[in-house]
Formats: structure tokens, C-alpha cells, sequence
């Protein structure tokens, strides 16, 4: 496959960036300097963060790392965009301003060649799962989060933290198809935004799917702590065309 030498664009997402996965971090810098440099936009879909308590956070050592990080590649001038996930939407303008880049509310919606292409992260169409589409609603509205982010920064990581490991123990009694987007939901996005690709990450199930004559992208995880190790992510060029990448580069 012969293809242009600058993508228009580069998506990734769940990378859950933590202290304790230093060889996954290792892997995003190394992708930024490597990779993302060489676009012209670089979308980050959510879940970047393992968690993020908030903006009064960013001078934390191991957040200036990667916000430095992130920076060097808008400044090299790359346009990038930031979705929040389920695990980062407290992410705020104070963390934008830092890492030099912009927040765009889900979901979002860009255009190549012929493709009106609809980015979400992917959480809001998982609707069989009412518990979590509950909670999600209860955390993302403005007065919870004024409320939360009004106690201090150790007190919120405490309670991140117990809310962390109730969420991992859930996740064990839910089936499958309960923690993966919906077709009325998936239907819906492409109806709603007269879209004919969805990309999203959340569920960490990278594929392709077909709906009828639209395509949905699924992005992976990030996970080079454990092996096997996985990740990637995908390029867009201008002519519209979509290139799906593995952790090394490779086309798949």
C-alpha cells in the first residue's frame, strides 16, 4: 500500500497512562516524537489517563512529563484535540492550556475527502449498561463536578480510588455485550450526524465494523506492561482513506 508521506490525521485512545505502566508511557512518548510529529492533526479520544482528578494536578511530575510531551508536538505544528474519556473528563482548560491543545465536546465531527467521519470515545453508546450510563450522567453534569472538584486534590484521589476498584470488580459480572456499544446507538450517531465512519476507542475491542454502507473503527488499547503487549492506532489521509497501525507501525 502505497500512501502519502504526512497523514492528515492520527487517533488514538485507552492508553490509561499510570506510574505503575512506565513501558506503556515509554511507548505514547516515543509515539509522539516519532509518529505524531508527522501529522497534521493528532485527536486523543479519551482515557489517555488512567484517572484525572483535576487541572490543580498538572505539576505533578509524571503528568509534566507527558503534558511536555504533548506540547513539544503542538509546537511543532501539529493542531491537536483532546475528547474526554470515562477516566479523564475532569481533564479542564487549565490542562489545554499547559499541553498547548484544544478540547473538543463528543461528538465531533471532521471531514476528508468524501468521508464525514463522527469521533466519540464510546462509553455513551455502551446503553445496556444502565448502572455506568446512570453514573455517567451524574458525573458529567456541571454541578457534581463543581462539587467534586471543590473538595481538596487528596480527598478526590481517595475517593477515584474507591470508585477504581468497585468499577474493576462490575466489570466482572458484566457480560459481553453489556460493555460494548449498542446498534441503536451506533445507528443513532450515523443518523444524527449524517455520518458515514464512527471512530471510537473505550471498549478495547480494535476491529472494523460494517454497517450496511458506513464503517465504525474500533481503536485499541494501550497495554505494553503485560504480554502480549498491544496498542496502535489510526492514520487518516486526505483523500479520506483510513490505515489502522499496530503498536510497532505496522499496517494491519
Amino acid at each position: 500500500m502505497t500512501l502519502p508521506a504526512r497523514p492528515f490525521a492520527l487517533f488514538i485512545s485507552d492508553l490509561h497512562l499510570q506510574v505503575s505502566h512506565p513501558r506503556t508511557l515509554e511507548a505514547f512518548l516515543r509515539f509522539l516524537a516519532e509518529r505524531a510529529v508527522h501529522a497534521e492533526q493528532l485527536y486523543l479520544l479519551g482515557d489517555i489517563f488512567e484517572y484525572w482528578a483535576g487541572d490543580d494536578d498538572v505539576a505533578d511530575p509524571f503528568h509534566q512529563t507527558i503534558i511536555t510531551a504533548i506540547r513539544a508536538v503542538s509546537d511543532a505544528g501539529v493542531t491537536v484535540f483532546w475528547m474526554a474519556g470515562n477516566r479523564d473528563f475532569l481533564v479542564g482548560e487549565g490542562f489545554a492550556h499547559a499541553a498547548h491543545l484544544t478540547l473538543l465536546q463528543e461528538p465531533h465531527v471532521i471531514e476528508a475527502g468524501t468521508r464525514r467521519i463522527a469521533l466519540v470515545h464510546g462509553d455513551a453508546q455502551c446503553t445496556l449498561d444502565t448502572k455506568y450510563m446512570a453514573f455517567r450522567a451524574q458525573v458529567r453534569a456541571p454541578e457534581w463536578q463543581a462539587q467534586f472538584l471543590g473538595m481538596p486534590l487528596v480527598q478526590r484521589k481517595g475517593i477515584i480510588a474507591g470508585l477504581r476498584e468497585g468499577s474493576r470488580e462490575a466489570h466482572t459480572a458484566k457480560s459481553y455485550e453489556t460493555m460494548d456499544v449498542t446498534p441503536d446507538a451506533v445507528a443513532d450517531v450515523f443518523a444524527s450526524l449524517d455520518a458515514d465512519v464512527i471512530i471510537h476507542g473505550h471498549t478495547h475491542r480494535p476491529a472494523v465494523h460494517v454497517h450496511g454502507d458506513k464503517l465504525r473503527y474500533v481503536l485499541p488499547d494501550w497495554e505494553l506492561d503485560e504480554v502480549p503487549a498491544r496498542g496502535g492506532w489510526i492514520a487518516l489521509y486526505p483523500d479520506g482513506s483510513l490505515v489502522r497501525h499496530d503498536i510497532d507501525g505496522a499496517i494491519l
